[in-house]
């Protein structure tokens, strides 16, 4: 098929670091050129894909100097894809709902993963005006806040199985990798890390909007001793942080739309410690690739007489079973030939109508 994949632009795909929205596009994007498929990457210039680039900006916003208006750069990657839109079979946008009201009047098939959270008042008005757009969850749990919308499909994230190393031996300490802002828990992972003696290690960014935040609620309590904070660390150096951890602790209090770092950590063979939120009982098995706990005691009690007894080995099993780059990029395309078809099926039927109209 020929197939567009339209990329948010604030980082590259993949990212020099921290990114998950564009390392998943990275990931299905260079999957799928490997099955065959004709497929056009829209995103920022300093991206390295074997699928054709197109950009409107020659590096990603979060790194470009001086960037004010990031949204203009996103608009004029519309329009780039606009003009090209007769060389496709099929669009697939990661950009949220920047497109629907183009989409809406072009009627070239498409769908659209939305990967963030969607329990926000003020997206309802507009997923209800647009709810003909055919719409992926990256989660069950994802759907919730607006199962109205037209859901034409669940597709899980998926990993390359060469992308992370494996390691049956017990690590030393606990990790946390993600984003320091509230709804990710590090507080809550220090506590834990504290109170049951164990090293843990930060690796994460700071955006911008949770710097007062982290200097407020978080930076203090990295000076205790058991406490490391690496910073933010890119996809190398990530494999061997998870696969030489004890455990990633993961304390969500949001609706997590699916959380990539946990199957991250599955495929290296190491446990997801997890608060019950969002897509945590979609992703985590029990027992199998982590376990799910309710409070920071639940939490303790588990590290202390679960995790000695722990099946590394079957946990990257499973991962190989669930949640693989390959899984990931057919469910995809199922989904692709479904909506391109269906638009032919239209398109049909307006042209057979038109035909009768003109008798």
């Amino acid at each position: 098929m020929r197939i567009a994949q339209v990329s948010p632009l604030y980082e590259s795909v993949p990212p020099i670091l921290y990114g998950g929205t564009e390392r998943v596009v990275s990931y299905l994007t260079e999957e799928l050129v490997r099955q065959g498929h004709e497929v056009s990457l829209f995103a920022s210039g300093d991206s390295v894909s074997k699928a054709r680039l197109r950009a409107p900006c020659n590096e990603s916003l979060r790194l470009k100097k001086n960037c004010i208006d990031q949204l203009s750069y996103h608009f004029l990657m519309l329009e780039m894809l606009q003009q090209e839109l007769d060389e496709f079979d099929i669009v697939h946008y990661h950009v949220d709902y920047l497109h629907f009201p183009l989409s809406r009047k072009n009627k070239k098939p498409h769908i659209t993963t939305l990967h963030g959270r969607l329990d926000i008042p003020d997206i309802h008005p507009l997923f209800k005006e647009y709810r003909e757009m055919p719409v992926v969850s990256i989660s069950h749990s994802q759907r919730s806040p607006i199962p109205y919308a037209n859901w034409v499909g669940n597709v899980y994230h998926g990993l390359p199985i060469t992308e992370t190393r494996y390691n049956n031996n017990t690590g030393e300490y606990l990790a946390f990798l993600g984003r320091i802002c509230p709804e990710k828990g590090v507080d809550l992972a220090i506590e834990i890390a504290i109170k049951c003696g164990i090293p843990l290690k930060i690796a994460a960014k700071i955006d911008k909007a949770d710097a007062e935040y982290f200097h407020r609620e978080i930076k203090h309590l990295l000076n205790h001793p058991l406490i490391e904070y690496i910073g933010e660390i890119g996809e190398k150096e990530k494999s061997q942080f998870l696969r030489n951890a004890m455990a990633l602790l993961f304390p969500i209090n949001w609706p997590e739309p699916f959380g990539l770092v946990m199957i991250e950590s599955m495929a290296c063979g190491t446990p997801v410690i997890a608060f019950e939120k969002g897509s945590v009982p979609e992703i985590v098995e029990e027992g199998i690739t982590g376990f799910i706990v309710n409070s920071v005691s639940e939490a303790l009690e588990t590290i202390q007489s679960k995790l000695p007894a722990f099946n590394r080995f079957l946990c990257r099993a499973t991962f190989e079973k669930r949640f693989t780059v390959e899984r990931m990029a057919n469910e995809y395309v199922k989904l692709y030939q479904q909506e391109a078809s269906l638009n032919h099926q239209e398109l049909s039927k307006n042209y057979q109508y038109k035909a009768k109209f003109l008798e």
